[in-house]
């Protein structure tokens, strides 16, 4: 993941969004936002996104139809997601979004330390674990180069 990837904060609230960039800005990391589900696929399907902040209930593409769509495709399934919800505990909400595979679900009132301490362990958890399949993919490309210089170097014993 780039060093720009940003944290993409989904709500169809102004003032939710704007509490949530609040609480989040003393992180110093890159932040977007989107009021809808379709402008955050657009935005996360665009690349750049190392964690989402995800509202459950929005006008049209819900967060949890945003969540399947993203979970459908290599390059976004992968991406954390927090779900956030104002509406209470749902068993039935709680079983769909850990079955998606989101990080967490997060009922509002946010309290702003708790969501940094979320935020800053997952986004930079993320990061992590995508340098590690970088340096993989770099060393099975040397393996792969040395085993067919070593391959050219019998060849060039026998003759």
């Amino acid at each position: 993941m780039p060093s720009d990837a940003k944290i993409l904060i989904v709500d169809d609230h102004e003032d939710t969004l704007y509490a949530l960039e609040s609480a989040l800005a003393p992180l110093g990391y890159l932040l977007a936002r989107a009021t809808s589900g379709d402008e955050a696929l657009k935005q996360v399907l665009r690349g750049q996104v190392g964690l989402l902040l995800l509202d459950v209930r929005m006008p049209g593409v819900s967060g949890l139809d945003v969540v399947r769509y993203m979970r459908r495709l290599e390059q976004t399934q992968h991406i954390p997601v927090v779900l956030l919800t104002g509406f209470g505990p749902d068993a039935e909400l709680t079983s769909t979004a850990f079955g998606l595979g989101v990080a967490d679900l997060v009922m509002k009132p946010i309290d702003p330390w708790t969501l940094r301490t979320k935020v800053r362990y997952l986004y930079d958890a993320h990061r992590r674990h995508l340098a590690l399949e970088q340096e993989v993919r770099e060393l099975r490309a040397l393996v792969k180069d040395h085993g067919v210089l070593a391959g050219r170097a019998l060849e060039d014993d026998r003759t």
